[in-house]
């Protein structure tokens, strides 16, 4: 006798997104350089923690403006644009610390060097937050929220928005729809219609 059992249903919880003003005190917040281009990445190309982790210096096309994602979630390849900000803020980087293989190295007690590691990220994300002022629960992934539904609301299409995420799944995508401020006109507070100044 085969006993079936309920599906159990997942929370259908919105993601956090941050603000363009919280997102530029995030990006400030860390002293040293190689801190704020973590966060400037993790944003402004909307990679996942173990995408970033991966990056190796081949990934990084400054001609075409480009970044290749290797290996992302269900082992898919594809590229991202990277902002003349972003870049020149690798290369100042990459002149200056020189690293031979992955873009951003972690320590380790041999001496040679391994990538960054998803701790690593997750601290530099959670140190940030704390030094910002800002209040919502930040993490690695609140960033790549943030990409998407900015791009949503800045007039990129959906599709195009789930290619840049790598989501093989066009439902995955469809939540930033919940959460941007789209539509054919924005969504306002009756409160700003009844006291108007």
């Amino acid at each position: 006798m085969q006993v079936m059992l309920p599906a159990i249903e997942r929370s259908k919880k919105l993601p956090v997104v941050l603000s363009f003003r919280e997102v530029k005190q995030l990006l400030k917040a860390p002293k040293l350089l190689k801190h704020r281009l973590v966060l400037a990445l993790l944003y402004g190309c909307g990679l996942r923690c173990f995408e970033l982790c991966n990056l190796q210096l081949k990934d990084l096309d400054f001609d075409r403006m480009m970044l290749h994602v290797r290996q992302g979630k269900g082992r898919k390849d594809r590229y991202v644009p990277l902002s003349r900000m972003q870049i020149r803020g690798l290369k100042t980087y990459l002149a200056a610390e020189n690293p031979c293989t992955w873009c951003f190295t972690g320590n380790n007690t041999e001496g040679r060097p391994v990538p960054l590691s998803t701790q690593g990220v997750r601290w530099i994300v959670r140190e940030a937050r704390k030094h910002s002022g800002i209040q919502k629960e930040v993490t690695t992934h609140s960033l790549r929220h943030s990409y998407a539904t900015h791009l949503l609301e800045m007039g990129l299409d959906i599709m195009s928005v789930k290619d840049l995420l790598g989501h093989a799944d066009i439902q995955t995508a469809l939540t930033y729809l919940h959460v941007a401020q789209l539509g054919r006109q924005k969504p306002f507070s009756p409160l700003d219609r009844l006291y108007k100044e």
